[in-house]
């Protein structure tokens, strides 16, 4: 699942920069979030990047919210979906949040598009 809506080379990159020191640490998220979580049927994967991105978003998680932007080309949430939880994020976690959201979001956006 982890490979699925994060992608093979963020996967990889992830599992080539584990030491001992945090093996442990990414052998629990894996199975945690990706196993236990992302691989239920509650929910459709687009609704749960939805749900993360507004999460990560108001928690202020950059780096997470960059990587979870990245992953909508796999989850298929859209620019417009993004748009509506960050809106969301606006009224229920905060202006702030939602502007510096913004901006990262923005930004991968034009990185992925750049990739493309």
């Amino acid at each position: 699942m982890r490979r699925k809506v994060l992608g093979d080379a963020h996967v990889d990159r992830a599992t080539k920069a584990a030491t001992d020191f945090d093996k442990d640490f990414q052998q629990f998220i894996t199975e945690g979030a990706w196993g236990s979580i992302w691989s239920r049927s509650g929910l459709t994967h687009r609704e749960r990047s939805m749900l993360t991105i507004t999460l990560l978003a108001a928690l202020g998680h950059d780096q997470e919210l960059a990587m979870h932007i990245r992953a909508t080309a796999n989850t298929g949430a859209s620019k417009e979906d993004v748009t509506e939880v960050l809106m969301q994020v606006a009224v229920y976690a905060g202006v702030p949040a939602a502007n510096h959201a913004m901006v990262i979001a923005k930004k991968t956006f034009l990185e992925m598009e750049a990739d493309d």
